[in-house]
């Protein structure tokens, strides 16, 4: 329950139009629970009770929570150093050098900023697809009524958040450039009464304040989230009612270094308006109301539990704004209603997350360092600098030199050569250049911004190699991207509470080319809300190659896979729209006439039966077949149709028996009030009736097979030799398949011996011609030394 401005940038507990008598339980010692009613049992249960309170309370209550505040902020500080000295090393603002020499070279290595870009471009991509983030799963058994209720959920939830709350994709943009940085974000969800719908405010790590102590925000005691308001954002609320009436000093909140910082890589700085005047504090806290009243019971010997309110404190004139109760009414325990997520992008040892800053931050300033002192050496080697003699004196010999000056020197004449001396500069040293290479190489290492080295020759790779390599390169990102993922599933149930608290019974409304609804009592426990992205998989690279792997193994064994679906996987990694067009959906079969599957059974295709076909016709016209010559003689042929009869006669049981169970009035009884007891009759029914057809089958076919015993005999060889002619024939296909198989396993195994081989020789390579330009440029700097001297 609760309210914020027009430019969202303030929560207060909104006023609801109903009344609820409410008491407040508080347990004793002694185990039992005494009823002690609230400031005002006849109001509202969601009035601001800072309006019936004593000055005096509301003032004591105001520094007592302030104190507390500015405790928290301290505990901090070391935390907001790190963080202000990291930015630094974005490199978003260049600064003039004056040291060593006066233009100095004051570039930033891109490392964190690189790292920082990368990670916002992938985890933005994965974690909120055009479609929406979020889908729904059904606990418990699914039914088609919670099936449909999971996709109403789901349908509205992306509705609301890619149409309605215009805010929510640029701020979540804004979160995952923030989150890499800092280490921790939050966000923010309630419901906005002027805007009349839910809001997920992006909150970054400064403007939300905890204890030192605090581990986690569900067990936190004070959250104090900073929120800059204007003098008549507060007027706007006051005259609405969300805020007490009160005189507040103007007085614009000074701006922490932090603050400071970010304005100046923004490039921005206050210029003396009044635009934001006031700092609000609003504090999520456990109070006893009891302690701040004007003369406190301290004899008590049972001190009073306490309790979730939501207290509003203008920090400039320590005036309080607002009290609001923060749990629900019917809840007996009186939990605190959750408004705020944490998103962090590494574990740290308490409660913020560590960031690329506190990670990778050495590195990064370590290669600034190094490539800076690179820059510097070639500028002073192109443009050298020393000393020129006039006189013995040497003017302004405090400064130090600047690339290309000469300064005057005093010393006696001689040859023109003699009167300069150069200082000693070295060109850029290759040593300082291999260490500014490995510090980069080592940020992006542990970033996972390095280009994951696949290879070319994926698709004929070993699977087991490449899903090696793709762990390699991605156990870093993928545990970050389970972290935003299991955050962002905390965010979506309490944006379902949200809705399941003030939406109405149905709720209607329209997306383009479809009217949709949605009902309150869809948001239940039936229906789990989880984010549409994959936590195992980060990149549509990723995605693909464990699509292609997956088409790899189903190819190796076409049998037991379905080809059509692995290549529609592998269409979807990529992103491909209208996949049917370019793979068609396979064709449905449908009835055919005798003499067809007669003419499919040559060719050994499967045949099926069809419940409405005349399996009579059907049978006889096959019984009919199968004497011919080359029937006799084929046995897999003979097989396939006599299984195809076998399936005429199974359906043509279950329809006599279906229509004889129709026609019973028992049956039907027993099919409504002992399905279990039915079933076994009825299949029962149907194994009796396939046995009666199939003797009479047996029966037919054996009084129209009468025929000379010798010439019977002497079909009955040839029909061996035929079956042991296919048998043997079988057996050679057998035989050649094992050996295909066997050679395809060695050409794997002396391909991967290849790989690995050429793999060591490329890095054999590598290291030789490092040696070589080392050598190269040692033997350099060695021939330049007797020139220099000379």
């Amino acid at each position: 329950m609760a309210e914020i401005d027009k430019n969202n940038e303030s929560q207060e507990p909104v006023l609801e139009e109903k009344e609820v008598d409410v008491e407040i339980e508080t347990p004793t010692n002694e185990g039992d629970v005494e009823e002690e009613t609230t400031e005002d049992t006849e109001g509202d249960f969601y009035k601001n009770l800072a309006e019936d309170m004593d000055e005096r309370v509301l003032s004591r209550m105001a520094g007592s929570l302030i104190q507390d505040y500015r405790k928290d902020k301290v505990s901090r500080q070391d935390w907001e150093q790190t963080y202000t000295q990291g930015l630094d090393l974005l490199g978003f603002k260049y600064t003039d050098q004056t040291r060593p020499f006066q233009g100095a070279s004051g570039v930033t290595h891109p490392l964190l900023a690189e790292s920082v870009t990368q990670f916002q471009a992938q985890a933005y991509k994965e974690l909120l697809p055009p479609e929406g983030p979020v889908r729904t799963q059904v606990i418990g058994a699914a039914t088609r009524e919670t099936v449909e209720q999971a996709q109403r959920v789901e349908d509205f939830m992306n509705y609301m958040l890619m149409d309605q709350m215009q805010e929510y994709t640029p701020e979540f943009d804004q979160l995952l450039f923030y989150l890499p940085i800092s280490g921790s974000t939050f966000k923010k969800i309630y419901y906005d009464e002027i805007m009349q719908r839910a809001v997920a405010k992006f909150i970054p790590a400064q403007d939300l304040v905890v204890p030192y102590y605090a581990t986690d925000l569900k067990d936190c005691e004070r959250i104090t989230h900073i929120i800059k308001m204007s003098d008549n954002e507060v007027l706007k609320k006051q005259r609405a009612g969300f805020y007490r009436d009160v005189e507040l000093s103007v007085k614009r909140p000074e701006d922490s270094s932090l603050k400071q910082k970010l304005d100046e890589i923004e490039g921005v700085k206050p210029a003396g308006d009044t635009e934001f005047q006031h700092n609000i504090l609003e504090m999520h806290v456990d109070l006893d109301l009891e302690e701040y009243e004007k003369n406190p019971d301290t004899s008590k010997k049972n001190k009073n539990i306490k309790i979730p309110y939501v207290v509003t404190i203008d920090e400039g004139s320590q005036e309080i704004l607002s009290i609001y109760r923060n749990y629900d009414p019917e809840d007996e325990l009186m939990k605190r209603t959750e408004y705020f997520v944490h998103y962090k992008f590494l574990p740290g040892l308490g409660f913020y997350g560590f960031g690329l800053i506190h990670m990778i931050g050495g590195l990064s300033r370590t290669a600034t360092s190094a490539l800076r002192q690179l820059l510097d050496a070639g500028t002073l080697a192109n443009l050298p600098a020393g000393f020129k003699s006039r006189g013995i004196r040497i003017r302004d010999d405090d400064q130090p030199f600047q690339p290309g000056e000469f300064r005057d020197v005093d010393a006696p004449g001689g040859n023109i050569k003699d009167q300069f001396q150069l200082l000693p500069f070295k060109e850029p040293s290759p040593t300082l250049f291999q260490l500014l290479g490995f510090c980069v190489q080592a940020g992006q290492r542990f970033a996972s911004i390095a280009d994951m080295q696949l290879g070319e020759d994926t698709a004929n790779r070993a699977v087991g190699t490449t899903i090696a390599l793709l762990e390699r390169g991605s156990r870093v990102m993928s545990a970050i991207h389970k972290r935003i993922y299991y955050t962002m599933k905390q965010e979506f149930n309490l944006l379902a509470d949200v809705f399941a608290t003030y939406l109405p019974p149905v709720y209607p409304y329209a997306v383009t080319g479809a009217d949709r609804m949605v009902k309150v009592e869809d948001f239940d426990d039936k229906v789990d809300v989880i984010p549409v992205a994959d936590p195992n998989i980060f990149s549509m690279a990723q995605r693909f190659t464990l699509a292609q792997t997956q088409l790899q193994i189903a190819q190796s064994n076409p049998q037991m896979h379905d080809l059509r679906e692995a290549y529609r996987r592998v269409y979807e990694a990529i992103g491909t729209r209208e996949i049917d067009l370019l793979m068609p959906p396979p064709q449905q079969p449908v009835p055919q006439d005798p003499a067809v599957e007669n003419a499919r059974s040559l060719k050994m295709e499967m045949l099926q039966v069809f419940p409405d076909q005349d399996h009579d016709a059907h049978i006889s016209a096959h019984g009919a077949f199968i004497q011919s010559r080359m029937i006799q003689i084929n046995p897999m042929v003979y097989a396939l149709l006599q299984g195809h009869i076998s399936d005429h006669i199974s359906f043509k049981a279950q329809g006599e028996v279906g229509a004889m169970i129709s026609e019973s009035e028992e049956m039907v009884a027993m099919s409504q009030e002992d399905p279990a007891g039915f079933e076994i009759q009825f299949n029962s029914m149907i194994a009796k009736r396939i046995a009666e057809l199939t003797a009479q089958l047996v029966q037919a076919e054996g009084g129209s097979q009468q025929q000379d015993p010798l010439v019977a005999l002497k079909q009955r060889e040839l029909d061996l030799k035929a079956m042991d002619i296919q048998r043997r024939a079988q057996e050679a296909q057998q035989d050649m398949d094992r050996k295909e198989m066997e050679l395809e396993e060695k050409f794997d195994i002396e391909r991967l011996k290849v790989e690995n081989q050429e793999e060591q020789a490329a890095e054999r390579m590598k290291v030789a011609q490092g040696k070589l330009k080392l050598q190269e440029q040692s033997l350099r700097a060695k021939s330049n030394e007797p020139a220099k001297k000379g």
